[in-house]
């Protein structure tokens, strides 16, 4: 099932996606549907992608993971005495309130930010509160699925003296979507193909199996002694090909176009204005 959020004349809906159509629910949020909420139909609408919102708005956090693809770690530490394998995950955090739309026209922080990097990530939402998870138990945590891209300033991210929550929580930072897929349709998440394109030119390609912490390692690991709750969503890491890699490196400007795909899951396109 694809759980969505629409744009209404009174506000928002929130829908499932039946065909060519979307079926409002009397339900507030896509986190009660997913987590079990009984839900009746109040109506029928044309699908439209420039309905959509983000599917999920977190109101606690928003997880994430770094050099979480191998030859991503290697491409950011080129020229470092930095390539061993790491042995733990590297966790940060985005701002709540840096997530946007899946067709959400984006700002490019012109004057702020002139090194806007694309991450593009398999996103994952979960469904009920547990702390202290073994890994054998983590995919049971997980509700659902959806494509997010970890855009990133990374002279921000560089300038607060190494902190990087300011350069990964700008507004507009976190576009997710363009549906929320229920987990019951992705059997092995450890399998799917995750690529980035710019202006139509492919810059990131690869596998979700590629991951060096698979998902349900880094819910484990996140969950020692730190309570997830339902609606928290981690982002988990992105694949080589981001902009600072790039020879010359390359960054948005104004008028580029983003699409972040993942098979199976679907795929979000934000441009920047």
């Amino acid at each position: 099932m694809r759980w969505v959020r629409i744009a209404t004349d009174s506000g928002s809906a929130v829908g499932y996606l039946e065909g060519e159509e979307i079926v409002v629910t009397q339900l507030e949020d896509v986190l009660s549907a997913l987590t079990g909420g009984a839900y009746a139909e109040t109506g029928r609408v044309p699908f439209r992608e420039d309905a959509l919102l983000a599917p999920l708005l977190p109101v606690r956090n928003v997880h994430c993971i770094g050099w979480n693809y191998l030859p991503h770690f290697d491409e950011r530490q080129s020229g470092k005495d930095l390539k061993e394998i790491p042995e733990l995950p590297t966790f940060f955090s985005k701002a709540t309130g840096s997530v946007a739309g899946p067709y959400e026209s984006l700002p490019a922080h012109t004057g702020l930010a002139e090194r806007l990097d694309w991450e593009v990530e398999l996103g994952i939402v979960i469904g009920r509160e547990a702390v202290n998870v073994n890994p054998e138990d983590a995919l049971d945590l997980v509700v659902g699925y959806f494509v997010s891209n970890d855009i990133s300033a990374r002279d921000l991210q560089r300038g607060h003296g190494g902190q990087w929550y300011k350069g990964k929580s700008l507004d507009g930072t976190c576009p997710i979507g363009p549906w929320v897929v229920t987990a019951d349709e992705v059997p092995n998440p450890q399998d799917l193909d995750i690529s980035c394109s710019l202006n139509g030119e492919t810059m990131q390609s690869s596998n979700t199996k590629h991951m060096i912490f698979p998902i349900a390692s880094i819910i484990s690991h996140l969950s020692q002694g730190m309570t997830l709750y339902p609606g928290d969503i981690i982002l988990t890491g992105t694949p080589e090909g981001v902009g600072q890699a790039q020879d010359p490196p390359r960054f948005l400007v104004p008028g580029d176009v983003l699409e972040s795909t993942v098979t199976g899951i679907g795929t979000i396109r934000n441009p920047f204005r």
